[in-house]
């Protein structure tokens, strides 16, 4: 089995359990999966993921009848702000079948079907033809793949000429001595993150322009410390639909995000590209 297999196979097995999908649907009302961007330290987690839309949007210049592939969709709470708010026909690829399954009965309930479509899937083999997308879109979810210069190909093959690339990703910054945040790479079961460099860097030598990285670093320990603020009110509440080995572990791994954000080794933001 391949790093980016095994890798695949890891978060899929995650993203899929009971106890996953439980937390990351409750915590966050079961539309979102992504870091927000906060206005006040102790906003609603909902309205900062929100904001997070809607500002990437804006970066990309996403509007009626484009062609949008979200990348990592998960629950598809971005893909429907972007077709209901914006017009945009977005395609979900998800490697989750249960995350997929609440996307497309949200996507029903919410009459968006026309615009909206979901498929089981990685990024590192994207089922679509060359040149037929005009944004391609993700929040947090290229951290999981275990061979990221892959999505970076895909992502330059999917794309049309003049066509934009937005993503958000937890990272680490650029430099760092990555064995000093161990704790959250054996978190994600990956050797190392991706870096604001790796991405930039990466995207210029497939060609891209316009090349820019959003840095909202302070933004990353703010958003884990809200969840896990979130988690220890509601403790006893969740505590009846998962399992305690793991809240303690969510609880555990929620604080490493936020020391490492704090300390400075980590960073998070909008990278945005458009495609030569």
């Amino acid at each position: 089995m391949t790093q980016a297999q095994a890798a695949e196979s890891t978060a899929r097995s995650y993203y899929d359990s009971e106890d996953a999908d439980t937390f990351y649907s409750r915590v966050w009302g079961g539309e979102d999966i992504h870091v927000g961007l906060y206005e006040t330290p102790d906003e609603e987690i909902a309205t900062a993921s929100r904001r997070t839309v809607a500002r990437m949007g804006e970066i990309a210049g996403v509007g009626p009848g484009m062609q949008v592939l979200d990348l990592g969709s998960g629950y598809g709470g971005a893909a429907r702000q972007l077709a209901s708010r914006l017009g945009a026909k977005v395609h979900c690829l998800n490697l989750s079948p249960v995350e997929n399954d609440r996307n497309t009965r949200l996507t029903k309930e919410q009459g968006l079907d026309e615009l909206l479509t979901v498929a089981t899937g990685t990024f590192e083999d994207v089922p679509v033809d060359d040149a037929s997308i005009d944004v391609v879109w993700s929040q947090d979810a290229f951290l999981h793949s275990g061979d990221r210069d892959r999505v970076l190909d895909e992502i330059a093959r999917v794309l049309r000429p003049g066509g934009q690339v937005v993503f958000t990703d937890p990272m680490a910054v650029d430099g760092l001595d990555q064995s000093s945040i161990q704790p959250i790479l054996d978190r994600i079961q990956l050797s190392t993150m991706a870096s604001p460099g790796f991405y930039t860097g990466g995207l210029e030598k497939r060609g891209f322009t316009s090349v820019t990285f959003h840095d909202h670093a302070d933004q990353l320990p703010t958003h884990y410390r809200r969840v896990r603020e979130e988690l220890v009110a509601r403790e006893q509440e969740l505590s009846a639909a998962i399992s305690e080995s793991y809240i303690t572990g969510m609880k555990a791994g929620l604080q490493h995000w936020v020391d490492g954000g704090n300390a400075g080794k980590l960073t998070w933001g909008v990278v945005h590209a458009v495609k030569s």
